[in-house]
């Protein structure tokens, strides 16, 4: 499933409801059906001049060409083929990439959040199902501040940030990818009747109640309407392949 929203933490926060209403965050975690996967875990690796102004809030990390498409296109690709993976950790307070790394295991459902999860045709159509979640753009800038003031950052330069790469990157990069998702879901995690909806979708999936002919409508090829969830939009996606479907959600640090 792919989750792209116009902010991180509105994605972020409909995946988490998703994996607390399913009773995944009780499940240890080589045994969990459903996984979240970020985005932003693919950040590319800066360059000195790139952290420098990185550390000033003075780096696009809004634009496309701020990720290893190639790398995380492989290692979806992996979890797709059922392979246990090791994903980037990446530090949002210094802005690069550790050498630690996260292992992810073999899960039935993947939920892959992002703000930018539908903009890469390739990535996009890895997907089964395509989550938007569309929240109020005074609230993504709320939670925006909130979020980055916690990570040391002074409010001046959050605001011109927001104002110099994050609104016009959604504008130009984000919104547009709307139009690919197969459910909108408005309000994001104040929307229970979409959530509700989605985490029993896929109950199904867990639950072998969707058949293989149902499935295979999910993948791109057999979408024929687009149905908003009642009310606004970030966004996000379901990712499957074989015996393993996949949900990913958008949700952006920076």
């Amino acid at each position: 499933v792919g989750v792209p929203l116009s902010r991180r933490a509105a994605q972020s926060t409909v995946c988490e409801k998703i994996m607390e209403l399913l009773g995944q965050n009780e499940v240890e975690q080589r045994q969990r059906k459903v996984l979240i996967l970020s985005q932003d875990s693919f950040y590319k690796v800066l360059t000195a001049e790139q952290q420098a102004k990185a550390l000033k809030g003075q780096y696009n990390f809004d634009h496309p060409d701020a990720f290893d498409n190639d790398l995380m296109h492989s290692t979806l690709k992996n979890i797709v083929e059922g392979k246990t993976v090791e994903v980037p950790t990446y530090d949002f307070v210094t802005h690069s990439r550790l050498a630690e790394t996260t292992v992810v295991y073999p899960a039935d459902v993947v939920l892959f959040e992002g703000i930018l999860v539908f903009y890469n045709q390739d990535i996009r159509d890895m997907f089964h199902l395509r989550l938007f979640v569309d929240t109020d753009s005074d609230v993504r800038l709320s939670r925006r501040v909130l979020r980055d003031m916690k990570r040391g950052r002074d409010l001046e330069q959050i605001l011109t940030q927001y104002t110099t790469f994050v609104k016009p990157a959604f504008e130009e990069f984000c919104l547009p990818t709307k139009k690919y998702a197969d459910v909108i879901i408005p309000r994001g995690v104040d929307n229970m009747v979409a959530i509700n909806l989605i985490v029993q979708h896929i109950q199904d999936i867990l639950n072998g109640d969707i058949c293989k002919w149902q499935r295979g409508a999910m993948n791109g090829h057999g979408r024929t309407y687009k149905r908003p969830f009642p009310e606004q939009a970030e966004s996000g996606s379901v990712l499957a392949a074989g015996k393993r479907s996949h949900l990913e959600s958008s949700s952006r640090p920076h």
